[in-house]
Parts: C-alpha cells; sequence; structure tokens
C-alpha cells in the first residue's frame, strides 16, 4: 500500500480553493491557480490588487489553500502566512520579475513576454507566497 503524500498533491495541482479571512471573521473562498514548490515549501498564487483575498491578506495575511485530486478521492490543505509582492508600475520592475518567475515555474514560457509584463501592470498583479506551515490531507 502507497502512503499518501499531500505535499505531491500540492505540487501536480493548478486549481485550488484559497480561504482568506474578512473582515468580520469569517472566511472568504477563492478559486486560484496555485504553483506549490517543494524544494522550497512555498506556495504560489497570483491575484489582482484590490480584490477580496488580497485586501483580507493585507490586513491579516493567514492563508488556507485546499487542492482536490481530479477525481475528488484525496484532498490536501496547505496553511501558512503569506506575503504579497506587487503591484508593480514599471513592467520591468522587480514585482513584475517575480510574476514573471512565477509563470515559468507554473507554466514554462509564455509566448510574448512583453504583452505579459504590460499586463501585470495594467490589471495591478500581485504575487502571494506563503511558507507552508501545515499541510495534511486524505485519499480516500
Amino acid at each position: 500500500m502507497t502512503t499518501f503524500d499531500p505535499r505531491a498533491l500540492l505540487t501536480e495541482s493548478r486549481l485550488g480553493i484559497l480561504a482568506t479571512i474578512k473582515s468580520d471573521g469569517r472566511p472568504q473562498l477563492s478559486p486560484v491557480m496555485p504553483f506549490y514548490d517543494p524544494d522550497t515549501n512555498l506556495l504560489y498564487v497570483s491575484m489582482t490588487d484590490g480584490r477580496a483575498k488580497t485586501v483580507n491578506l493585507r490586513r491579516g495575511p493567514r492563508a488556507t489553500l485546499e487542492v482536490t485530486a481530479p477525481d475528488g478521492r484525496s484532498w490536501a490543505t496547505a496553511e501558512g502566512v503569506a506575503t504579497l509582492t506587487g503591484p508593480g508600475t514599471d513592467p520591468a520592475g522587480p514585482e513584475v520579475d517575480a510574476l514573471v518567475e512565477y509563470y515559468r515555474r507554473a507554466a514554462g514560457e509564455h509566448p510574448d513576454w512583453t504583452e505579459y509584463r504590460t499586463a501585470m501592470v495594467t490589471d495591478r498583479r500581485v504575487l502571494m507566497s506563503m511558507p507552508v506551515d501545515r499541510v495534511y490531507g486524505q485519499n480516500l
């Protein structure tokens, strides 16, 4: 029998639900496209500044991400304290460089990096990075 490793599911998943805390203390849930780097134990999510999740994380950086296997028979949950980088105002600036690195690691090469960089500034994109303090899950 194979032992279930929730970090392996985090590594392969590209769709998850990010939970942040609203000002009234209730959870706010957002579908996101995460990237987990098992070598650094960091979880990354690109998001838009001003949306509920970024507002919540700026107020209180605790976050939880859950991913589920495509067949729905296993899940993994990662918890930690997030840091936000950006938004950038310069397509060649360090905030956008961080988003480029995230994209490369999560999806590979973009067909037009100039277009991507400009869109990251125009869309006010922010990169969340989160060391995973706790991870757990189950394989049913």
